[in-house]
């Protein structure tokens, strides 16, 4: 079979499959980003995207990668002998640290791959040193692992640090009451539980983190500028037109499910993924304690090799699974259910995983984790 780019089951950890709804949304005429019609836009993006982080914060909204909102942050924030604690417990969590040491200075804490932080080592960190901000990876995508939240939260709160939250895959798809848990910037990205495209940035903002922020410090990525043109319905520079477009669709899309109804599907095909895998005798990479429910880290077993699987459901299939990365690249791969992923492409990716793993010689009993995905379904009805 030769494999369509054009139609396939797409089960990437980001960027996701888009709703034709979305795609239809960026095919119109140009529109001036400062006309009424515009400011229109970005009046309702505002109220859509307060709700989707459960804030009352201002959500500016940048032109670039989930990475450009994690620079920002850190660069508005931070200056030369300011210190930031992060946690580098996987890919992402790790450039979280490399912003920082860029910006100020930088405690870092580093775990081993699939392996939560030690809360210990952060309140003790807290206590020792005059740390300004705590940033760090709430999903780490890389891993299938999401970071105990609420009680890195609570241990900043104590200590008065700023809370910089990476919600890249999580904002939409896991709970993340930003307000609640005072988070004072959280970060997502267009293409991810959103399931818009790839190019938008997005971070609510709290008055404490804006008054912390340094003026002058960037130009672009100037939080500031951003919040205070938005609060006009207007962007400080040109912003990318379509996208926003497609944007807004797609957050209506989310609001028309409902966040606490999308938050509850996602996690019911996470927990279906993750028995499946286990029902083919497979090895979750995190503990099932701290597993994510956007994007599930199977460890291959011993004499399998990534393109046995990865690379033979994608061309006999038309299947996208993600590998791992670097210094972990072909010892497990992922499935991203987030977004608008059904039960129905979790079913056929694992029905072509039972045929992957049996043609590469695993043991496992045959029709095992399609039937458990189904054994959820029925659950889920």
């Amino acid at each position: 079979m030769v494999f369509d780019p054009q139609d396939n089951i797409f089960l990437l950890a980001g960027p996701v499959k888009i709703h034709p709804r979305v795609l239809k949304a960026m095919n119109t005429p140009s529109l001036g980003h400062r006309s009424p019609e515009f400011t229109e836009v970005n009046k309702e993006l505002r109220e859509l995207t307060q709700y989707l982080f459960q804030t009352k914060n201002d959500v500016a909204i940048l032109t670039g990668s989930g990475t450009a909102g994690m620079d920002a942050a850190m660069a508005n924030l931070l200056n030369k002998g300011e210190k930031a604690l992060t946690i580098n417990g996987g890919k992402f969590g790790e450039r979280m640290g490399q912003l920082a040491k860029l910006y100020g200075e930088c405690i870092e804490l580093t775990y081993p791959w699939g392996s939560p932080p030690d809360l210990g080592q952060i309140e003790e960190v807290l206590s020792k040193e005059d740390i300004k901000v705590v940033a760090f990876t709430h999903n780490e995508t890389s891993t299938g692992l999401t970071n105990p939240l609420p009680e890195i939260s609570k241990i900043c709160q104590k200590h008065g640090a700023l809370l910089v939250v990476d919600g890249i895959t999580s904002v939409g798809g896991i709970d993340v009451p930003v307000d609640k848990l005072k988070i004072d910037i959280c970060i997502t990205g267009s293409q991810k539980c959103i399931a818009a495209p790839a190019g938008l940035a997005l971070l609510s903002v709290s008055e404490k983190a804006l008054e912390a922020m340094h003026e002058k410090k960037t130009y672009y990525l100037n939080l500031k500028k951003h919040v205070e043109k938005l609060r006009d319905g207007q962007t400080p520079y040109t912003p990318s037109v379509h996208l926003h477009l497609a944007l807004l669709e797609a957050l209506r899309i989310l609001k028309e499910e409902g966040l606490e109804n999308r938050i509850k599907r996602t996690a019911k095909i996470a927990e279906a993924c993750r028995a499946a895998a286990e029902a083919m005798n497979l090895e979750l990479l995190p503990d099932k304690k701290y597993a994510s429910n956007t994007v599930t880290a199977i460890k291959y077993p011993k004499g399998i090799e990534d393109k046995d699987i990865r690379g033979f459901i994608k061309k006999e299939f038309g299947i996208i699974l993600a590998g791992s990365q670097a210094p972990h690249k072909g010892e497990f791969f992922r499935i991203g259910h987030m977004g608008l992923v059904q039960f129905r492409e979790i079913l056929a990716a694992f029905g072509a995983l039972e045929v992957a793993f049996a043609k590469a010689g695993w043991k496992f009993e045959k029709g095992s984790a399609v039937a458990t995905i189904e054994e959820h379904m029925l659950k889920s009805i």
